[in-house]
């Protein structure tokens, strides 16, 4: 369990430096930005908490080593002798994925089934679909393993059942709302709530909450887990008392239900308050100024982005008018869109890859 390796946090290009800021937060490092990501090195220990406490990173890898080789024959003599046991177990399926760049051994198959025939072979395990993922990387001839500890994506954090027509991802709303300079110690409110993500996500981060707290990991199946040193682990992560209050609301009485019934499950109704009525329509609740974010319709996202114009303008001017001493947090494909507006927006963020579209974070300081 003492044993050092490298430990990779992967999240969406563009938002590497958000990430970077939550993981020095919680005491990870140091830390070495990559494209796509952040690594440091780390114990099996750290895997455990990275996947338990961090919001922003959509996976944990474990890089768990490698070798070089040239030939399939080299790569499966060395393959055999790698120690699988110290990680794998012979009771859990694996499923290996494989990858090659720039190498001799080049057919990603051939790879792919050497390394699961040595895997088999040499420790029992069965290869499966819903086995944990081996990631094998082929590189100028380097072979390289990789874990990803967590097993589904990260941003299902087994509350948000219910869903809108364009969800944001749990791990990219967390880390909008850290380049945003939240750190729950003010209220936030979302005027198109959608599902609530991002007023859950405010609410959890506020009262201390750890994200992985009711999720199952795939670290859990691998050799060396220790179920009581986890269950510790999850009981010193306890969340701490919070006086603050959310806010969401939709145009949609189905978008506010759905919020509604995710933040009970999230443990956090108590602190989110989601209503019905448009988003011309919000009032700034009683209270301290905080943080208005909000993921608004564009055009590739809900429909043609024509009438789309007016309503930004429209919201825009409600929120000059009444918000005045908050700070605004929009995300958008559309640069127009964002000017339509008419708040006075900062240098807009990097492009961040959400589903298929490539979005950007404009904010403000205070009104």
């Amino acid at each position: 369990m003492d044993h050092r390796f490298e430990i990779f946090l992967a999240c969406a290009p563009g938002l590497e430096a958000a990430l970077a800021s939550e993981a020095k937060g919680m005491g990870f490092g140091p830390l070495r930005p990559m494209a796509g990501g952040i690594a440091f090195d780390g114990t099996w220990r750290d895997v455990w908490r990275a996947n338990l406490v961090l919001r922003g990173p959509a996976r944990v890898l474990a890089r768990i080593g490698g070798f070089p080789a040239v030939h399939l024959a080299q790569l499966d003599k060395r393959a055999r002798r790698f120690a699988w046991g110290d990680v794998l177990r012979a009771d859990q399926p694996v499923r290996v994925e494989a990858t090659s760049l720039r190498s001799r051994i080049y057919h990603e198959g051939a790879i792919r089934g050497r390394i699961e025939r040595a895997i088999t072979e040499e420790l029992g395990s069965p290869v499966a679909d819903d086995g944990v993922r081996l990631l094998v990387r082929v590189e100028e001839n380097l072979v390289s393993f990789s874990i990803d500890t967590s097993g589904g994506p990260l941003h299902r954090r087994g509350f948000k059942q219910a869903v809108g027509k364009a969800p944001m991802r749990e791990t990219l709303a967390a880390l909008f709302l850290r380049e945003c300079g939240y750190r729950g110690t003010e209220p936030v409110l979302d005027p198109m709530c959608g599902s609530g993500t991002f007023v859950i996500e405010a609410a959890e981060i506020a009262c201390g909450l750890a994200p992985g707290r009711a999720r199952k990991f795939d670290f859990e199946r691998l050799s060396g887990f220790d179920p009581q040193a986890w269950a510790q682990m999850k009981a010193d992560a306890a969340p701490h008392p919070c006086d603050l209050r959310f806010y969401g609301s939709d145009r949609d009485a189905g978008a506010v239900r759905m919020a509604t019934a995710n933040a009970e499950r999230a443990g956090v109704d108590h602190l989110a308050r989601f209503e019905c009525r448009s988003a011309t329509a919000i009032e700034r609740p009683d209270g301290p100024a905080g943080l208005v974010m909000i993921n608004p319709p564009y055009g590739e996202r809900i429909g043609k982005p024509g009438p789309l114009y007016g309503l930004h303008r429209d919201v825009g001017a409600a929120l000059m008018e009444r918000f005045r001493g908050w700070r605004v947090g929009v995300i958008t494909t559309e640069a127009g869109l964002a000017r339509a507006t008419g708040l006075p927006f900062l240098p807009a963020g990097r492009p961040v890859a959400h589903g298929s579209l490539r979005v950007r974070l404009y904010q403000t300081g205070p009104l």
